[in-house]
């Protein structure tokens, strides 16, 4: 947050669940000796306006440019956390948002330096979630975009035609976690093969049991090696 501002105001943490063991994955026979490991899972909850020095000023030039762009409502929330601002943006609404936060002069946020997936299998109805970082060079500020969507509907715009520095970045979250990215050119998987079943990051992809072959040995699955206790 900029110095010399006031701390904002607004609600309490947003409990989702409480995550067990070192990775948050149960009855996959992790021998890592971390399974006791017992930690309560919340989002930091919405910040009330004003936010403070010029986080206040995008929050108010983006509210209006979407209103031009005849986008009501384009905020979920804003959250003001450890000094940094997140905005958290309906997915219907994300590819405007993302041309007026490229292209508005009062905005200018001409890179898009890192697009990221998360699974919080707690929070209902919004299990997935993207988060993209965006750099004004123009003025020197950062800010975060956070989109969510549902396991059932795991779909979100891309922002490859505003922002083509996302192309990895979103197969590497189609890769990892199964969110589909409509409008992408070439949504293919980047690390794991093609046929690869199901999306490693994903917090419900079991942590042993899957046997591995490499230049034609096989490693057996974590959960059949021998256990430390």
């Amino acid at each position: 947050m900029p110095e010399n501002t006031p701390s904002p105001t607004g609600a309490g943490p947003e409990p989702l669940g409480r995550r067990q063991g070192m990775f948050g994955v149960r009855g996959t026979g992790d021998t890592s000796g971390y399974g006791g490991l017992v930690r309560e899972v919340a989002m930091p909850g919405g910040t009330e306006a004003p936010y403070g020095g010029w986080f206040d000023e995008v929050a108010t030039a983006l509210a209006e440019g979407a209103a031009d762009d005849g986008i009501g409502a384009p905020f979920e929330k804003v959250v003001v956390h450890r000094g940094e601002i997140t905005f958290f943006v309906r997915r219907e609404h994300l590819a405007a948002l993302a041309r007026r936060l490229r292209d508005d002069a009062r905005l200018r946020f001409e890179l898009c330096s890192s697009v990221s997936g998360v699974h919080y299998p707690e929070d209902t109805g919004r299990e997935l979630h993207v988060v993209y970082h965006l750099l004004s060079m123009t003025h020197n500020r950062r800010i975060r975009l956070e989109v969510t969507c549902p396991d059932a509907d795991p779909h979100v715009p891309s922002v490859v035609p505003t922002y083509p520095t996302a192309d990895w970045h979103e197969r590497e979250a189609f890769d990892f976690f199964g969110i589909v990215f409509d409008g992408h050119p070439a949504l293919t998987r980047i690390q794991m093969p093609d046929d690869w079943p199901g999306h490693p990051q994903r917090k419900d992809y079991p942590l042993g049991g899957i046997p591995v072959e490499y230049k034609g040995g096989t490693i057996p699955p974590p959960d059949t090696r021998r256990a430390y206790n």
